[in-house]
């Protein structure tokens, strides 16, 4: 009998803020979860400093994440997600997905030395070049391969919303 209280995309979602939460704290940037969530932003990152930049971030955590194909990886994403993440805001909006092994003992390890947490999140803006899509419920959105999301990344992001480049 289990006693889990939580689905397997219930676990992957969390996963995927936990990973998020943790970079962000390396960084030293705050977050918060916007409730309800209604405009696909699951959490919102925030920076000191000059303008006091932020990034609203949708998460995302699969098993079956597209193998690279000229340099990109493929991801489905419902179209109110996508279209929610197009839409021009003041704060940039990213998808971040955390790709994850298809074995679900093989997510997370816990060691006296080491707590790790398999593969990695990559992100992509969609407030840039990408089309209004009209009668699908779902789109493939294509990910760089080097849009991994890591402490110096999500830095490097963030003086983009600091100086108004993402």
């Amino acid at each position: 009998m289990s006693d889990n209280l939580l689905t397997s995309p219930d676990q992957k979602e969390a996963l995927s803020l936990v990973y998020t939460k943790a970079l962000a704290a390396r960084a030293g940037y705050s977050v918060s979860v916007p409730e309800p969530d209604r405009d696909s932003v699951d959490l919102r990152i925030q920076a000191g400093g000059a303008h006091r930049p932020a990034l609203d971030l949708q998460l995302k955590a699969t098993t079956s994440i597209g193998e690279p194909h000229g340099g990109s990886l493929s991801f489905r994403l419902t179209i109110k997600n996508y279209d929610d993440l197009r839409t021009k805001t003041q704060t940039p909006r990213l998808l971040v997905v955390l790709e994850l092994p298809n074995d679900e003992s093989r997510w997370m390890t816990v060691t006296k030395e080491k707590l790790i947490l398999r593969r990695r999140s990559y992100w992509l803006n969609l407030q840039r070049d990408h089309e209004e899509i009209i009668g699908q419920k779902s789109v493939t959105v294509y990910i760089p391969e080097q849009n991994v999301l890591s402490v110096e990344t999500l830095r490097e992001l963030m003086e983009q919303s600091r100086t108004g480049e993402l």
